[in-house]
């Protein structure tokens, strides 16, 4: 009943997804002083406990099943996956059975929040923390799943976005900047990377893993499949280079934190179009990604914002910059099941993408804040100065990630 080689490869992209939080944790870990290196690499691992179990209970079923509230959400029909057994195809390709589709996302669902968390590392309190985690995917992730991916209301109006630059990183991204305004800048203003090495790690498994992220989100094995897989790749290249170039001429030292975060920003970039343009366009939007997010970093430390580890300059950024420029490059020769951009004479395709992603952001930013309004009243979210002073490591967990005894 279903194609041994097309679950086979979901299911080795599912596991390279699940991947990414790891590799997020040591690259999170890495740019971390050294007091808060769990503090914020639990962040990660923890999303993948609590969304695993959120997913299950209602989230897959909010975000895939029926139609609610105009197309903003789903409904409860397959909530603890009722309904759903071993011979369930999953409807978008019935080769595939609807448990795998179903773990597929749930990865997406895990790593998106936590992306969230380099921008307000060493600042908030893991009480807050959990609550933000659940509540933030009710309320931010599961809409945008939903209106895009689960034929909501933005899927209906010809929204496209392949692999998530709205759903995943501009709204992780607009939610760190509203998460960093309202918890304000850290009081060690010159915390440094503890371990390079640990972020090249960190950057390592996010590349291996973007491939099952992009390619995987074909949800079959085919040319689109490959075309997603290079794509990736390439703009991410791209993109690293770019960025070292750019910090090179600028500080004349070539920076290796530099040449990784650029291959973090081209993956993000890419991710919404990977499987709807063509390969040059994928190089043009690897330099364009590399040096939009550079100036965005540049532009958040000019206006005094404290995203610690650049979500926004990073994430945020190159998601709406790659949802926008899938509108003026994307090309149906390269995917019938797309749209034509910009270039290829669809105007309108490329007014929708500016006006989704706009709408996504502004709904992400203010959702995510209003929402640590609440939390605070629950439970504090900033952490005290005392905390704050000593490191999270020791004032919220007790351990410390390296003896410094041990020779």
């Amino acid at each position: 009943m279903f194609d041994t080689g097309t679950t086979g490869f979901m299911l080795l992209a599912t596991s390279l997804v699940m991947l990414m939080t790891p590799g997020l944790a040591f690259f999170y870990g890495g740019l971390a002083g050294k007091r808060n290196i769990l503090g914020i690499m639990i962040q990660s691992f923890v999303s993948m406990g609590i969304t695993t179990i959120l997913w299950f209970v209602c989230g897959y079923s909010l975000c895939f099943s029926g139609d609610s509230l105009g197309g903003i959400i789903g409904n409860f029909d397959k909530a603890f996956m009722q309904g759903v057994d071993l011979n369930t195809p999953f409807a978008g390709n019935t080769k595939l059975p609807e448990f795998v589709f179903m773990a597929y996302q749930m990865m997406f669902a895990i790593i998106t929040p936590a992306l969230i968390t380099g921008a307000f590392i060493n600042r908030i309190t893991f009480k807050s923390y959990l609550l933000f985690l659940v509540f933030w995917q009710l309320l931010v992730y599961y809409p945008f799943a939903h209106m895009v991916w689960g034929g909501g209301l933005l899927a209906k109006w010809g929204v496209m976005d392949f692999a998530g630059g709205i759903v995943v990183h501009a709204t992780a991204g607009f939610a760190a900047l509203a998460s960093v305004i309202y918890v304000g800048k850290r009081r060690d203003k010159e915390s440094t990377p503890n371990s390079v090495p640990l972020i090249a790690i960190g950057t390592g498994l996010l590349w291996f893993g973007w491939y099952g992220f992009n390619a995987g989100s074909a949800l079959d094995v085919n040319a689109v499949t490959g075309l997603a897989f290079l794509n990736t790749d390439v703009a991410a290249s791209f993109a690293a280079i770019t960025w070292l170039a750019i910090e090179w001429y600028f500080v004349r030292k070539p920076k290796f934190v530099g040449l990784l975060t650029g291959a973090v920003a081209g993956l993000a970039t890419i991710t919404p179009a990977a499987g709807y343009v063509t390969l040059p366009a994928a190089c043009l939007i690897g330099i364009i990604a590399g040096i939009v997010c550079y100036v965005a970093v540049h532009m958040k430390n000019k206006m005094g914002w404290d995203d610690a580890l650049d979500v926004w300059g990073v994430h945020g950024v190159g998601g709406c910059l790659g949802t926008i420029l899938l509108g003026v490059f994307a090309s149906k020769a390269m995917n019938a099941a797309g749209a034509n951009g910009l270039l290829n004479g669809d105007s309108m395709f490329f007014i929708k993408q500016v006006v989704a992603v706009v709408s996504a952001c502004i709904y992400a930013f203010v959702f995510t804040y209003a929402m640590l309004i609440i939390i605070n009243l629950i439970t504090p979210v900033k952490v005290s100065q005392a905390d704050e002073d000593s490191g999270l490591d020791i004032s919220l967990h007790g351990e410390k990630a390296y003896d410094e005894g041990v020779l």
